[in-house]
């Protein structure tokens, strides 16, 4: 099990960032080279399942996902179901004031292939986190200039 946690700080308020963090579909504009889409259900209930696929080229991991909480505009957890990607992710947006919020992205990551997915995960962790900050300093862009509906 490995731990990840980022958060970003976001001129909008707590229900713009809620949106626009929950616009499955437009998720590829602020996270990088990611893809994302609704499989089944609304994406916005318990049950619905979400993918992204996140790579070059059609070369890259597809992460299958099912909400397991939503709690609107505060948390929405997934269950990561695929073969490498498993554990759990939750997505925090916390109030700052009529015009501020806090967007916390984690992790909880059940690791495979034993030792050396751990000894992978060493190397690859740096990197997934500087990813990872970056697509939320492109989310805070993106949540202060989201518009419902486009």
């Amino acid at each position: 099990m490995s731990d990840v946690a980022v958060s970003v700080e976001v001129a909008a308020p707590a229900g713009t960032t809620w949106l626009a963090l929950t616009d499955w579909e437009r998720q590829g504009e602020w996270i990088v080279g990611t893809d994302v889409r609704v499989v089944s259900g609304n994406g916005r209930s318990i049950g619905s399942r979400i993918e992204a696929f996140t790579g070059v080229g059609g070369v890259g991991v597809t992460d299958t996902m099912e909400i397991t909480t939503w709690e609107p505009p505060v948390r929405c957890t997934v269950r990561h179901l695929g073969r490498v990607v498993r554990g759990t992710g939750a997505f925090h947006v916390q109030a700052r004031g009529p015009q501020r919020s806090t967007f916390v992205w984690s992790e909880e990551l059940d690791l495979p292939f034993g030792p050396v997915g751990k000894a992978g995960w060493l190397l690859a962790k740096p990197a997934f986190v500087l990813g990872l900050r970056r697509s939320l300093d492109h989310f805070a862009r993106f949540a202060e200039s989201y518009e419902v509906g486009r």
